[in-house]
């Protein structure tokens, strides 16, 4: 069964802020990829299917497949762990959480399963978070 990991997107205020946060760095240095201070201790475990899912706004809105975890270097030298993601950000059911700060695992049991339906574009975006965060979307 996959280990998953789950991580606030600070600064982000939707979807498509992720998405565009990451076209740009992955352009300009590939592959795909989000550093954070830790190495997780279950790597085994996570790269065995497991993905990164995705808060925006208190709602877990996304995941992205992880496909290898290395060590790596931030632009000032300091040493970090690099998550390489799949590009592909898809999207799940929303489910409400609570703040927390740095990642976290998300056993396989209680991560939220994918969007069964395509998300609706043509609902602002501001609506979309409070129908979420109701559980009506």
């Amino acid at each position: 069964m996959a280990l998953h990991l789950i991580k606030l997107s600070v600064g982000a205020t939707c979807l498509d802020d992720l998405r565009d946060w990451q076209s740009r760095h992955a352009l300009a240095r590939p592959p795909l990829r989000h550093s954070t201070r830790n190495f997780p201790r279950r790597k085994a475990e996570i790269l065995d299917g497991g993905s990164i899912y995705w808060v925006i706004n208190r709602i877990i809105t996304a995941r992205q497949r992880i496909l290898d975890i290395a060590e790596g270097l931030r632009d000032d030298g300091t040493p970090c762990t690099d998550l390489i993601l799949d590009p592909a950000l898809i999207q799940v059911h929303p489910q409400f959480k609570k703040p927390f700060q740095g990642w976290r695992y998300l056993p396989d049991t209680e991560a939220p399963p994918d969007a069964a339906l395509p998300a609706r574009t043509d609902l602002p975006e501001s609506l979309k978070r409070e129908l979420a965060a109701l559980c009506l979307l």
